[in-house]
C-alpha cells in the first residue's frame, strides 16, 4: 500500500510538470525553472576521484525518496554535466538563483553550475594558485579569495570585468556578506582584519606612485601606478591597527547587513580570549563613495567563553561554536547562544568536539533543531578521556537540548538541510549519510551511497540561500 502511494505521488509530480510546460509554464515553485530531471528535492554531492581517470564529479540525487535513480528506475543516476574541476570540496549554494559555485582544490578551479539545466556554466574566477578561502555574491557581481600559497588577496569585480591581487601575507579566511558589499579578509596567527575598497576618481590619482602616496592604513594598492582598489587594515580613526581582536577568523552580517559581528578565535586558534566584536558595515562598503561613518574607537565586545570559530545567525540569536581549552591542554567543543538584542552571551553548552581553529560545519533544521559537525573530532577531549566522539551533533533550539550522534565516521565535511523533508544529508568519512530531524534516527542511505570520496552536499532545491553550510 506504502508502495502504491508513493507511485502514484511519483506520477503526480510528473503529470503536474508535463501540465506547466504544456500551458507555457517551466517553472515548478518561486518562478524557479522545471530542471531537465524532473527532480523536485535534489541533493547535489561533491565527489572527488569518482575512477582512475576523474578526480572531480557532481552527482545529485533524489532527496524525496533517498534514490539515485528517478523513481521509475528509468535513468539509474543523476549529474551535472559538463564539470571537470578536481577534488571539489565547497559548495557554494545559491538555490533562489537557481545556481551553485564549486571550488576544486585540486585545480584551483571555481565553477559555477546551473540548476536549472543541471550543467556547468563556467570559470566564476580565474585562479592561477590555490585558495584557503572563496566566495562569490549573490548577485555574481563578486568574487573573492585568500591565497596562502601567493600571500595574496584576490578581488574579481566581475562588473567592469577587473581583478584586483592584494598582497597580505598570511591570509587564509575570507567573509563576504551575502550582497557583496562588504569583504572582510584575516591572516593566520595574527589579531588584524583588513577590507578591499575601490577607489574614486580623486584618489586613484592620488594614491598613484606606490607606498608613500597611500593612506597610513593602506597595506597593498594594486595596481601600483594607477590603484584601482586598496586593502585596508581595519583600524582606529587615526589608522593605528586595532586592538579589539584576538585572532579573527570570520564575519558574520545581520539581516539588515548593518552590523558585523567578528569572531575572535582566541586561544584554539593561539590567542588568548574568544568572543566577539560588533563593527558596523558601513565604513567598509568596498564600492567607491558609498561608504559612511567611522570605525569605532570603542566597539561592543562580547566574551564567549565556550570558543568562537564559527557562528550562524537566525534572528536575534548568534549560535556560536567552538574548542575551549581543558586543564589537560586538549580542547572540548562548546556552543554558546549570544543574545544580540543585549550583547550577552549564554552558559557554554557541550557538543562534538572538532579540530581547534578548522572550519567546522552548521546548520538550521526542521523540527527545531540545528545541527554541527567537525573534523578530526578524534583529537579532542571527549575522546582522550573515553566519552562519545561522534563529529555530529544534533541541538534541539526550543528544549536547549543536545543529541550526540554516534558512531564516529570520519571526518564531517558537508550539511545540508532537506526543509520540509524532516532530514538532513551529510557527508562524513568520504560517504553521503541522512538523518532525520525529528529524533536524530539515521536513515537509509543505501541507494545514495557514491563511488569516490563524498566531500561536500548542498540542497539545490532549498527554500532560501540560507541553506548553505558555509557562507
Amino acid at each position: 500500500m506504502k508502495k502504491r502511494s508513493l507511485v502514484i505521488s511519483a506520477l503526480a509530480a510528473l503529470v503536474t510538470a508535463g501540465i506547466l510546460a504544456g500551458c507555457g509554464n517551466n517553472y515548478y515553485f518561486a518562478g524557479r525553472v522545471l530542471p531537465p530531471s524532473a527532480l523536485a528535492n535534489r541533493v547535489l554531492i561533491a565527489v572527488q576521484n569518482p575512477s582512475p581517470s576523474t578526480r572531480g564529479f557532481l552527482q545529485f540525487v533524489d532527496g524525496f525518496y533517498d534514490i539515485r535513480q528517478n523513481y521509475r528506475d528509468t535513468i539509474p543516476s543523476f549529474s551535472i554535466s559538463g564539470y571537470s574541476g578536481a577534488l571539489p570540496v565547497t559548495i557554494q549554494n545559491l538555490p533562489e538563483e537557481q545556481i551553485g559555485v564549486v571550488y576544486g582544490a585540486g585545480d584551483g578551479s571555481f565553477t559555477a553550475i546551473s540548476y536549472a539545466k543541471e550543467n556547468a556554466i563556467g570559470s566564476a574566477a580565474s585562479l592561477t594558485t590555490p585558495s584557503a578561502s572563496i566566495f562569490m555574491s549573490r548577485n555574481q557581481a563578486w568574487v573573492i579569495a585568500a591565497s596562502q600559497l601567493t600571500h595574496t588577496l584576490t578581488v574579481f569585480d566581475k562588473s567592469s570585468n577587473r581583478s584586483y591581487s592584494l598582497g597580505l601575507p598570511g591570509v587564509y579566511r575570507v567573509s563576504m556578506n551575502p550582497g557583496g558589499t562588504v569583504m572582510m579578509a584575516f591572516v593566520e596567527n595574527s589579531n588584524l582584519a583588513y577590507y578591499p575598497r575601490k577607489l574614486q576618481a580623486s584618489e586613484i590619482t592620488q594614491y598613484s606612485g606606490g607606498p608613500a602616496h597611500w593612506p597610513v592604513n593602506a597595506v597593498d594598492c594594486e595596481p601600483q601606478n594607477l590603484p584601482g582598489m586598496c586593502l585596508f587594515q581595519v583600524g582606529d580613526s587615526n589608522g593605528n591597527p586595532y586592538t579589539y581582536f584576538d585572532r579573527p577568523t570570520k564575519a558574520i552580517f545581520s539581516a539588515d547587513g548593518s552590523q558585523a559581528y567578528i569572531l575572535n578565535c582566541g586561544p584554539e586558534c593561539g590567542g588568548t580570549k574568544a568572543g566577539i566584536t560588533v563593527l558596523p558595515t558601513a565604513p567598509f562598503i568596498v564600492n567607491s563613495g558609498q561608504q559612511s561613518g567611522t570605525i569605532p574607537s570603542e566597539p561592543t565586545t562580547i566574551s564567549v567563553p565556550g570558543g568562537a570559530s564559527n557562528a550562524l545567525l537566525d534572528s536575534q540569536t548568534l549560535y556560536v561554536i567552538g574548542q575551549q581549552l581543558q586543564p589537560d591542554g586538549l580542547f572540548a567543543g562548546n556552543l554558546t547562544l549570544v543574545n544580540l538584542a543585549n550583547d550577552s552571551a549564554g552558559t557554554p553548552i557541550s557538543i562534538s568536539d572538532a579540530a581547534p581553529g578548522q572550519r567546522t560545519r552548521m546548520i538550521l533544521a526542521d523540527d527545531n533543531t540545528l545541527w554541527i559537525g567537525g573534523i578530526r573530532c578524534t583529537q579532542g577531549e571527549r575522546f582522550a578521556t573515553g566519552k562519545s566522539y561522534g563529529c555530529l551533533t544534533m541541538f534541539n533550539t526550543a528544549s536547549q537540548t543536545v543529541t550526540l550522534i554516534e558512531p564516529f565516521q570520519g571526518d564531517l565535511t558537508g550539511i545540508a538541510s532537506l526543509t520540509g523533508l524532516h532530514k538532513i544529508y551529510i557527508a562524513e568519512g568520504g560517504q553521503v549519510y541522512i538523518y532525520s530531524t525529528r529524533d536524530g534516527h539515521a536513515i537509509n542511505n543505501f541507494y545514495v551511497t557514491v563511488t569516490g570520496t563524498a566531500y561536500d552536499v548542498a540542497y539545490m532545491d532549498g527554500l532560501s540561500d540560507g541553506n548553505n553550510t558555509v557562507y
